[in-house]
């Protein structure tokens, strides 16, 4: 890191907020607040920012992230000078950035396009330095500094249990982030409706973006939800209560939806530290009843679903990344106990069906 950020105010003062910037996605619910009574918010330039606070930053240095996504999921380009409001939040994601959120206000770093916030501690060798913001202040309304907690579509209560049978609940886990995930979540979207199904579809845990659910949505799910609409910029660093809670919570909102099938996405690798715990969790195995485990090669795939049966998890079948490569399908096949499903086979519903059946 070769970053030089430079000394915060120490004493805070109010000031307007500006006539332009630009909202983003993780920020999208209080946009709508600002928006409807702008006179009501006004920002501090001084302060001790927690995970979920709203900043207005100016745009310093544009590196790694060039654009912002917009609430309805555009991509923003980012002009030098520009003003974007944004949450703080700890990211961790191998493929590019560790961050944190600092103590104070002073320049920081825009850690992800769907407006994190955050310090940057460690980055991936391929990745370029991160984008530097200069923070304005914490957006402020007559009740403090504002949280996206404040204006969360749902709320997330913490003492829970596992949900009613009310849907078949299937999670997707993987070796890695960029495993294949999010696209193998959306063909198994695509696939249980063209079966007929109602779909609805979720990420319980993650950096806050909107590509994830705009794929889930397109691919046929009739009721999207993410982790944001629960009031979280990201959830790194929750304490597990709150992940246990929000992964309950959110499976019955989803199914409250009137759904037949609930799709789940858990970020990042299976190592991760929330959601390794989270995997052997008695609550979250009580509420999914099926996994499905996306890899990018045979023997994360091997390893990968082996750690999720010793946890106590079914496994229905294996995808992702590796079944881009016939050979790779191969290998996997062979060592594993589990039908080996090619991405987007998993939107033929005869396929799909089956292997959720046959397996159960």
């Amino acid at each position: 890191m070769t970053i030089a950020l430079e000394h915060p105010v120490l004493h805070s003062t109010a000031i307007a907020l500006p006539a332009r910037f630009q909202a983003s996605y993780t920020t999208r619910l209080v946009a709508v607040g600002v928006d409807k009574r702008p006179s009501d918010f006004w920002l501090e330039t001084a302060g001790t920012p927690q995970a979920g606070d709203v900043v207005i930053a100016r745009v310093t240095a544009i590196n790694n992230h060039k654009r912002v996504e917009t609430p309805e999921s555009r991509k923003a380009i980012l002009f030098e000078g520009a003003l974007v409001m944004l949450a703080y939040g700890h990211r961790y994601a191998a493929d590019q950035f560790l961050a944190h959120v600092p103590e104070d206000l002073g320049p920081c770093h825009l850690v992800a396009a769907g407006g994190i916030a955050g310090t940057v501690t460690a980055l991936h060798d391929r990745v370029d330095e991160p984008t530097e913001i200069e923070p304005l202040g914490l957006l402020t309304n007559a009740r403090g500094t504002v949280n996206v907690r404040d204006f969360a579509a749902f709320d997330n209560p913490l003492k829970v249990e596992a949900p009613n049978k009310r849907a078949q609940v299937i999670a997707v886990l993987g070796t890695s982030m960029n495993s294949g995930k999010s696209t193998t979540l959306a063909c198994l979207v695509n696939g249980l409706a063209a079966a007929g199904q109602k779909v609805a579809a979720g990420k319980i845990t993650g950096t806050g973006a909107g590509n994830d659910r705009m794929i889930y949505h397109d691919a046929g799910a009739h009721s999207v939800i993410d982790f944001t609409d629960f009031g979280y910029p990201t959830t790194f660093k929750l304490n597990f209560a709150e992940i246990r809670a929000l992964s309950v919570n959110m499976i019955n909102v989803l199914a409250d939806s009137g759904a037949d099938t609930v799709i789940v996405e858990i970020a990042d690798g299976i190592y991760q530290g929330e959601t390794s715990r989270l995997l052997r969790d008695q609550v979250f195995q009580e509420s999914v009843d099926h996994v499905v485990f996306s890899a990018v090669d045979a023997l994360g795939a091997k390893a990968g679903v082996q750690e999720l049966q010793a946890a106590g998890l079914h496994v229905a079948a294996a995808s992702g990344v590796m079944t881009a490569s016939p050979l790779a399908t191969v290998e996997a096949a062979t060592v594993l106990e589990v039908p080996v499903v090619p991405t987007f086979d998993l939107t033929n519903p005869e396929i799909v069906t089956a292997v959720l059946t046959d397996h159960a």
